[in-house]
């Protein structure tokens, strides 16, 4: 009997009893493993913990909480023991900066597991107008300063007159979003640099080009929804004008009130993610702590429950969870099982 899952929006001093991971200098013991991060690998965790908790009734359920890939980031580089968690949830690579972090606060070791592939997919109610965007039209849309000067744009058609009159209005992921790090790197900077003068720009003043390219104007246009992509959705159902911002499976469990917005002439589909042919394609990560496998109960069983569920046709794919190519998946089967750390170069 499937035993209930522990998803708690709780601060790490709930937890309680199991050998500190760090020697006594973590503050306490913990029984069962904690997970923080992205909201949009947040459903695909739970579900292999989910599979966890059945194939080892022994252990304590997980808690695994949707902080964001940022914050989660934070909350996992902040040192080693009970009080830290064990498991980086990620809707993008781990930064250099923060690997940084976790060194300086004696997280070292820190192994890298890429999961699978997921869509930073846009998405309107079917009731809606039923739009297709570029790049360049995304950007022009919810930049701030698109091209050096400030956003105008009041409607669509604003943008580009073959657009409907609707109002402008997207509901996208917040700042500490992983979501949001996909949405400025993978759309909004490849549409800002269609124009040759914001691409020449960065050889000369990277900081004024990230401003440029990346800064999300805040009048209104752009909706920070929070972290619960589900909450997108609600709100797309109740304003069919607007446009939403989301993982792929959130959209793929919604198809029968949702449309997804083609990019560039590329619809949001398995198979355009799986290619990386849709703009919006982005490899999704778990990150473990290697000091905390012994210490907690369980950790190396879990991160073995992943590596085996993400096969096309598996558990998670049937969550919405894109399979990665077969040489991907056999490279992480591989660091899943050897738990071999991340090397810090490849970190940007």
């Amino acid at each position: 009997m499937l035993r209930s899952l522990a998803i708690l929006m709780a601060s790490a001093g709930l937890l309680s009893a199991c050998h500190d991971p760090a020697g006594g200098a973590g503050g306490g013991v913990r029984e069962q493993i904690r997970a923080v991060g992205s909201s949009t690998v947040f459903p695909f965790t739970t579900a292999v913990a989910e599979q966890f908790v059945n194939a080892n009734p022994n252990y304590r359920s997980p808690i695994i909480e949707a902080t964001g890939t940022g914050a989660g980031m934070k909350l996992f580089c902040s040192g080693v023991g009970a009080q830290y968690p064990d498991i980086e949830n990620a809707s993008r690579r781990m930064k250099a900066s923060e690997y940084a972090l976790c060194r300086k606060n004696g997280v070292d070791k820190v192994v890298e597991i890429q999961i699978g592939v997921d869509g930073l997919a846009l998405g309107e109610s079917k009731r809606g107008s039923r739009m297709a965007l570029s790049v360049r039209e995304i950007y022009l849309a919810i930049a701030a300063n698109p091209d050096g000067k400030p956003n105008r744009a009041r409607t669509w058609a604003d943008i580009n007159p073959a657009l409907p009159t609707t109002p402008i209005v997207v509901y996208g992921p917040p700042s500490t979003s992983g979501t949001r790090d996909s949405l400025t790197e993978l759309i909004m900077t490849p549409g800002c640099d269609q124009n040759p003068a914001n691409k020449a720009l960065k050889a000369v003043d990277e900081d004024r080009h990230k401003d440029r390219c990346t800064r999300i104007r805040e009048d209104g246009a752009y909706v920070d929804a929070g972290e619960n992509d589900n909450l997108i959705v609600q709100k797309l159902g109740a304003n069919p004008d607007a446009v939403g911002i989301f993982g792929y499976s959130f959209l793929e469990e919604n198809l029968d009130t949702l449309a997804g917005i083609p990019i560039d002439g590329v619809e949001p589909t398995y198979d355009t993610i799986a290619s990386f042919a849709y703009p919006g394609a982005r490899p999704l990560y778990i990150y473990v702590k290697s000091a905390h496998m012994r210490a907690i109960p369980g950790l190396k069983e879990f991160v073995a429950e992943y590596a085996g569920a993400w096969n096309p046709g598996g558990s998670l794919a049937r969550r919405g969870l894109i399979a990665a190519t077969p040489d991907v998946r056999a490279a992480n089967v591989a660091v899943a099982s050897a738990l071999t750390p991340l090397d810090p170069a490849v970190l940007k």
